[in-house]
């Protein structure tokens, strides 16, 4: 079992937590792990129902739990599926339905198996799409999403690790064929990724320490822009005036933006850059529109950020020190 592992999961010792289980090879590994290190877990598996193997992988799920005595949930993802967007709309059905149950059963940690490639290959996507520190930065180790703590044990480890002690220990695992469907961006990094070591000296561990360097940088600024989104927060909204967003800085402003809209929305990731400037842009007069599952308005001085579905209204609060309107 690798140390890194070990090491990490040391603080999460003694507590229940939940452990997503795809069947994969990642997820697979990741649930031998937490129970060759005696966790107290319930594993949760979603099937998505879009593919012919998912009742078997599903089945295969519920065995390999059993034979380790960790409980098993499986959740059926029903009704309509989207034609365009199919794999985020799946993705954020499989977070609901967790983090449901977690807050249902009292668990405040969901365990889940993005590892080193994972991180590499978004670095790559998000390189492609012009992002920023944030973005570039990746993953962080522990996250937020709906009042759950994602927890992310494998960020440190490859997948050639993880394949290597299932094929060594005699364990099956699931290789979901999108995963060789070329038609997909992450794919096609996962597949070309090789010309930047062998042809340009740019080695995944490289990659990674930059991460880690740009991370650091991500969160230096974190401490400012949390101080600010408690600020303007009330009642799981944010009301606040121009003057205040316009006066940050403008690596804060994106930054704050950004944090309001995951904090508001229960999103785990922030919209991309070229959102949130175009929601700046849009900021800078009076507005309404949507992004993160927020409904942002602007009415002349005043900026006020909800949950979609909720009230739009200025009067229905009492105002902050951050939400006076210019006279």
């Amino acid at each position: 079992m690798n140390q890194k592992f070990l090491d990490f999961i040391r603080d999460y010792k003694g507590r229940r937590i939940a452990v997503a289980v795809s069947g994969g090879v990642d997820s697979v590994t990741l649930l031998c792990w937490l129970a060759a290190a005696g966790m107290d877990m319930v594993a949760l598996h979603v099937n998505h129902g879009l593919r012919p193997a998912a009742g078997t992988e599903a089945a295969y799920v519920r065995d390999l739990c059993a034979k380790l005595n960790v409980p098993c949930h499986v959740f059926l993802w029903r009704g309509d599926k989207p034609v365009a967007g199919l794999e985020a709309a799946a993705r954020t059905a499989r977070y609901k339905m967790m983090t449901d149950f977690c807050r249902e059963n009292g668990l405040d940690c969901l365990m889940v198996a993005h590892q080193a490639d994972d991180q590499i290959e978004t670095f790559l996507m998000n390189l492609a799409r012009g992002s920023g520190v944030v973005g570039l930065a990746g993953m962080r180790a522990v996250t937020m999403r709906d009042g759950v703590r994602i927890v992310r044990p494998l960020l440190g480890i490859y997948r050639a690790e993880l394949e290597k002690y299932c094929h060594d220990n005699g364990i099956k695992y699931f290789s979901d064929e999108m995963n060789e469907d070329m038609r997909y961006a992450r794919v096609r990094m996962r597949k070309n990724r090789y010309v930047l070591s062998q042809y340009l000296g740019i080695s995944d561990d490289r990659i990674l320490l930059a991460m880690r360097n740009l991370g650091r940088v991500r969160d230096s600024a974190a401490a400012d822009v949390m101080d600010a989104v408690n600020s303007v927060m009330q009642d799981g909204r944010a009301l606040f005036s121009d003057s205040f967003l316009f006066d940050l800085a403008p690596d804060i402003r994106l930054q704050f933006i950004a944090a309001l809209i995951m904090e508001i929305g229960g999103g785990e990731y922030q919209p991309r850059l070229k959102s949130l400037e175009s929601a700046l842009h849009n900021l800078s007069s009076d507005c309404k529109f949507t992004l993160g599952r927020c409904v942002i308005r602007r009415l002349g001085a005043r900026i006020l950020i909800v949950r979609e579905g909720a009230s739009t209204s200025f009067r229905k609060r009492h105002e902050n020190k951050h939400t006076k309107e210019k006279k």
